[in-house]
């Protein structure tokens, strides 16, 4: 379990079984935290007045941010383990507790995208193990990619629905947000037209998001398909 888990920095077995642990602990609160975000933007639950998720989300950034720590500790090459993973610690940060609690004013839908920044967090945890699972380096690559595609579509979805849903007469159901969002990631476009701030945003954030990810696809196959070929020759057989 620690193989999957533990960076390619170089550490101690006993900093490799902390850091795996540590890393799996991780996997699980970002998951904690998908489940309860996805729960409460179907039941219509106002997540930015709710007392016990915005305690969680505490505690979960808290983690986050001695996890980044546990890894600078153990790992040998500190600089380079800060700049790869310098993206990590400031996803981690508390933003939306610390806005609550110096009594920062922003707009309602700039705090529910504040709320996103813990899950991009959980997200590249996701798409690391994912990759790290996989069997060479492009396929590696692939499928971190292809996860972060599949929760950066969701992720919009559940805004787009949050926001759309009871002022957009288009969007009635989930469904509907989910459908415009993988129609807008895949570049085909949708006949729903956004009309909030949210809304409009995650309309130029998805297809960007699709521009980016989907030539990875092309990159796969290739590769795939070279290799394929490759064990074709070798296995077949040679005339004497």
């Amino acid at each position: 379990m620690s193989a999957i888990f533990s960076s390619s920095h170089t550490v101690n077995k006993s900093g490799n079984y902390l850091l795996g642990f540590a890393n799996l602990i991780v996997l699980i609160l970002s998951v904690m935290l998908i489940v309860w975000i996805s729960l409460d933007t179907f039941k219509r639950v106002n997540v930015l007045e709710n007392h016990a998720y915005m305690t969680f989300q505490f505690w979960v950034c808290v983690f986050f941010i001695l996890d980044f720590f546990i890894g600078l500790y153990y790992t040998e090459n500190r600089w380079r383990f800060f700049r790869h993973r310098i993206v990590f610690l400031l996803l981690s940060i508390p933003y939306l507790n610390i806005i609550n609690l110096m009594d920062i004013k922003l707009s309602y839908d700039a705090l529910y995208f504040v709320r996103f920044i813990p899950l991009a967090r959980g997200a590249l945890a996701l798409s690391i193990v994912i990759g790290y699972l996989s069997s060479n380096a492009v396929t590696s690559l692939f499928m971190s990619y292809l996860s972060i595609m599949i929760l950066v579509g969701y992720f919009c979805s559940l805004i787009f629905y949050q926001r759309e849903a009871g002022v957009n007469p288009q969007v009635n159901t989930y469904w509907t947000a989910l459908w415009w969002s993988a129609m807008n990631m895949s570049t085909v476009g949708c006949d729903i037209s956004p009309v909030t701030v949210a809304g409009k945003i995650v309309a130029v954030v998805l297809p960007v998001s699709g521009m980016v990810i989907f030539p990875l696809f092309t990159v796969y196959l290739t590769d795939y398909v070279t290799r394929a070929m490759k064990k074709t020759k070798e296995d077949a057989p040679t005339d004497i």
